[in-house]
């Protein structure tokens, strides 16, 4: 029976926990498949060396948006000169379409995997799917959809326990990377992965939407605003922000983990070591961990990618109706936000073409790397500034601790760019 402290627990739950759940999309698994399938355990640090990174950046943007009541975009603009703002806004958008399109790609052909069929009509209905969602859908439905969506993560946890994991030498090569690099594995390539998973679990997209998230559950709460002025409700919400953040981080790179280690240690030790998309990797699973693991991967796909795809089209409305001073939020309807629902439906359904055109997969997923690397570092050297902004933040400017993780957050983000650009020549 579940007791009334666990069901207050879940429910401080929110923006965290879905943001880190979406963090593990179906373009996410191709990338933590192919880290497990080509280097087995000695990208696993990368993991653990995110793991605090991300918690930290992710709870400033939270922190940003529920002190301000502004998401990140208006924050910028304040700061920053406009046509900057305009320009990584615009960034995020291309990265975010393009995500879209290889996340629903990789719904439909997970689905075909499983059932068999038409690969166009799969990819068309899961943007219809996704698109109708976000439109018709009530703000608080929309959260309580991606709560319960969050548990299709656990597939990947379920693959972990009809393997046979070596922890002993997990454990060792992960310590170790430098031990067990691979000789048919050039340092361009280990420098582009390294950047493609830290990319991966530090994504702009992230920031956007969590900081968003926060201002729509004040929006909900008229009386937040005088509120925020008490220190005891001030502090008993910035916990609730560090509480949500904290599990959704920590649940989200530990649900990576689990897929590096899967594929590791059935992909790589079978001579497989090259996997374009998560489709490919649940397809590669069948033979050599059985009907049960691929049939649970796949499904995984299709969950994740449905949690996924309304957080980067939702975050790319966010950012450009706040750049621009539209109405925006999932709690208003089409008529009253327009510009905002555009912006979904348009980001969406152009990510539904591209991903029914079935463009080259490591291409959309390299390029889509490349644009979330370029705008990442000064996207969070933004939010380190307005962290420490006493004229946004008030009372409530970020503590030395927090801005050790930001800053070293931005600085690792900054030298992978440098050292993936170093490499390439």
């Amino acid at each position: 029976m579940v007791t009334q402290s666990a069901k207050k627990f879940v429910q401080r739950l929110g923006p965290g926990l879905i943001t880190g759940a979406a963090d593990d999309d179906p373009s996410g698994i191709a990338t933590y498949s192919q880290a497990g399938a080509q280097f087995r355990f000695a990208l696993v640090w990368t993991l653990l060396l995110t793991t605090p990174l991300m918690i930290g950046i992710q709870m400033l943007s939270a922190r940003i948006g529920w002190v301000t009541g502004e998401g990140l975009a208006a924050n910028i603009n304040k700061l920053f000169p406009r046509w900057l703002t305009t320009g990584l806004v615009g960034l995020l958008v291309v990265a975010n379409t393009i995500n879209i399109a290889a996340d629903i790609g990789a719904m439909g052909e997970a689905v075909r995997l499983l059932v068999g069929g038409p690969l166009p009509l799969y990819v068309l209905g899961f943007g219809a799917l996704s698109i109708a969602t976000q439109v018709f859908f009530s703000y608080e439905r929309t959260v309580r959809v991606l709560k319960w969506l969050t548990l299709a993560l656990f597939a990947y946890v379920a693959v972990i326990l009809t393997v046979s994991v070596p922890w002993r030498r997990a454990i060792s090569e992960s310590l170790q990377p430098w031990s067990f690099f691979p000789k048919e594995v050039s340092l361009k390539e280990y420098a582009a992965m390294v950047v493609a998973v830290l990319g991966t679990t530090i994504s702009p997209y992230l920031f956007f939407w969590q900081a968003a998230q926060e201002v729509e559950d004040n929006r909900r709460r008229p009386q937040s605003q005088e509120l925020r002025a008490h220190p005891e409700y001030a502090a008993e919400h910035l916990f609730r922000i560090k509480q949500d953040t904290f599990v959704g981080m920590s649940f989200s790179n530990v649900i990576a983990l689990c897929i590096v280690i899967a594929t590791a240690v059935t992909l790589n030790e079978h001579g497989i070591s090259n996997i374009q998309t998560s489709a490919q990797a649940a397809e590669a699973l069948r033979p050599v961990a059985g009907e049960f693991a691929f049939a649970v991967f796949a499904l995984g796909i299709i969950g994740t990618g449905l949690l996924a795809v309304p957080v980067l089209a939702g975050s790319a409305a966010y950012a450009v109706s706040e750049l621009y001073g539209w109405k925006a939020g999932l709690s208003h309807g089409f008529h009253e936000a327009k510009g905002f629902y555009i912006i979904i439906v348009a980001a969406t359904g152009i990510g539904t073409v591209m991903g029914d055109l079935e463009l080259d997969p490591i291409k959309a997923l390299v390029w889509s790397a490349i644009v979330n690397g370029v705008i990442s570092v000064p996207i969070m050297a933004a939010l380190m500034w307005i962290g420490q902004s006493r004229r946004l933040m008030g009372e409530h400017t970020i503590s030395l601790r927090h801005r050790y993780f930001g800053w070293s957050a931005t600085a690792v983000m900054a030298l992978a760019v440098l050292f993936m650009l170093a490499t390439s020549f």
